[in-house]
């Protein structure tokens, strides 16, 4: 599965359980880690776990492996998911502020996201 559709089942998965601002970002020029860092924050715990579960099932389902690239959980405010090309990092309100990651990668470009989420 290319790179692309992987970031729209993590996008599209991450708004069916309303995550807040997610904000994707192309990182292909900006480093070699991944394609995309997909970015976006929860109401609270019980929303993080809800969110993050339902990413790993939507890409489940399309044939990528997740279970075990998965570091933190969402007591701690952070969990992240490593996909190979798509990596996301779904926050607790606090935590996204403090780590502030939009800003460590700002010289990466935005994707447009906005046909893949609900108003």
């Amino acid at each position: 599965m290319n790179s692309e559709k992987l970031l729209e089942i993590v996008v599209k998965a991450a708004d069916e359980k309303m995550a807040l601002d997610i904000v994707a970002l192309d990182m292909s020029e900006v480093s070699g880690i991944a394609d995309n860092f997909v970015i976006m924050e929860a109401m609270n715990v019980r929303q993080i776990d809800a969110i993050v579960d339902n990413i790993v099932d939507k890409v489940e389902e399309a044939g990528v492996q997740a279970g075990g690239h998965i570091e933190g959980e969402g007591r701690s405010g952070w969990v992240l998911i490593d996909l190979g090309d798509v990596i996301v990092s779904v926050f607790g309100h606090d935590e996204r502020g403090h780590y502030n990651l939009e800003k460590l990668w700002s010289d990466a470009p935005l994707v447009n996201i906005s046909s893949w989420v609900s108003e």
